[in-house]
């Protein structure tokens, strides 16, 4: 097992990474939504002109708001300036997107983004449309030689994924998998199931290395604090709300609280009745 942090960037904080790999983490992640923080590129090129070993990366990057080929320039230009030890995070941005009041991407135009992506991060050419309905174009990196990006070392595609659909497109084009929440080993490995689905649909078997990621959420306590301080609840409060809301989003598509934590269910019909009073846009 190994252990990274997600940062919320601000542009003016890079140092953090830099004290994140002399603490001896794997890898940091640079969050991405673009109404809330700073870049996560620029920040992440000034923590990879400012480490040596730290593996640096987006926590998620969001789908929706970036067209494929500019991702892949994006995070293959920060590989360029920290060779072999970036990877990229991939989302459809249920905070991203929905904090424009706009819908994370469906499932298929998701599916096709991670295929153009994955390929150019190889260095490959591949056939891209604009969008739906548009005649396809090859089209490759021109200049992947000349110090502008590095492809000759593949960043490795980590999808954030947790429904079917996009589980398989994790296993067709993904070098691993973020989960959303901590899962029970059995959700773990019918995600796992489905995503070896995904790839041999592809005529892929998933590698021995493929990554996994899980999100988890920690606040250190202080010598004599209580789990419910003001700070504390202060400090995690926010992500403890935004779960429970996710797993409410979960449950509005099918009825299913097989998501819910066991240690939440006392407090889910107390939510289900405070969502009702919400003036909330459908999930």
């Amino acid at each position: 097992m190994k252990f990274g942090v997600t940062i919320a960037p601000r542009i003016g904080d890079w140092k953090l990474f830099v004290d994140l790999e002399t603490m001896g983490y794997d890898c940091a992640w640079a969050a991405d939504s673009q109404m809330l923080y700073s870049d996560a590129y620029a920040t992440l090129a000034l923590a990879a002109a400012n480490t040596s070993r730290i593996r640096l990366g987006t926590g998620v990057s969001v789908a929706g708001v970036r067209l494929a080929p500019v991702t892949a320039h994006s995070i293959a230009s920060i590989n360029q300036l920290a060779p072999g030890r970036v990877f990229l995070g991939i989302g459809t941005g249920h905070t991203a997107m929905r904090v424009m009041g706009k819908h994370p991407v469906k499932a298929r135009a998701f599916r096709e983004y991670l295929r153009v992506l994955r390929a150019l991060l190889h260095g490959e050419e591949v056939d891209y449309a604009l969008a739906d309905g548009e005649e396809k174009a090859d089209i490759r990196f021109l200049h992947p030689d000349m110090g502008f990006i590095d492809v000759a070392h593949p960043v490795p595609v980590y999808v954030a994924a947790d429904g079917p659909l996009a589980l398989k497109a994790a296993g067709a084009y993904g070098d691993g998998r973020v989960c959303s929440h901590n899962q029970t080993r059995a959700r773990l490995q019918k995600s796992l199931e489905t995503m070896q689905q995904g790839a041999a649909a592809v005529g892929r078997t998933l590698p021995e290395n493929f990554h996994t990621a899980a999100l988890s959420y920690a606040c250190v306590l202080r010598p004599g604090e209580k789990m419910n301080s003001d700070r504390v609840i202060d400090e995690i409060g926010p992500m403890a709300a935004a779960t429970l809301h996710y797993w409410w989003e979960l449950y509005q598509k099918d009825g299913d609280t097989s998501t819910v934590s066991q240690r939440c269910m006392n407090l889910w019909d107390e939510y289900l009745a405070f969502t009702e009073k919400m003036q909330t846009p459908p999930a």
